[in-house]
């Protein structure tokens, strides 16, 4: 029998994330102001400043504060389910997976 679910130990939890502005090839177009429709500079009033520095950010890495790693931990990780059935069903070599977060206090946003 293949395994089907996958969990990863809380010792190995993220503690940055990825930003995939650090490699892409050109810099993003400007954040364009709701209202105006213009380009916002920076710091744009839009955000709190934590999150500016979050969302402006050429860094590859950012952090994840201790704060929200606590938070995440009440509810991660979440078990990574192995969908052997529909790969079987599109005859595919191709491994999908998936996770269910609807146990998560906070839904999943993707």
């Amino acid at each position: 029998m293949e395994r089907t679910k996958f969990v990863l130990d809380e010792k190995d939890m993220p503690s940055s994330w990825y930003n995939i502005q650090a490699d892409l090839p050109e810099p993003l177009p400007p954040l364009l102001h709701p209202a105006t429709k213009e380009p916002t500079r920076l710091p744009p009033p839009l955000f709190a400043e934590a999150l500016n520095e979050q969302e402006f950010s050429k860094e590859r890495w950012i952090e994840i504060p201790e704060e929200v790693q606590e938070i995440y931990r009440t509810w991660r990780p979440t078990i990574l389910h192995r969908a052997h059935r529909l790969e079987k069903f599109l005859d595919t070599p191709a491994k999908i997976f998936y996770k269910y977060e609807g146990t998560s206090q906070a839904g999943s946003h993707k």
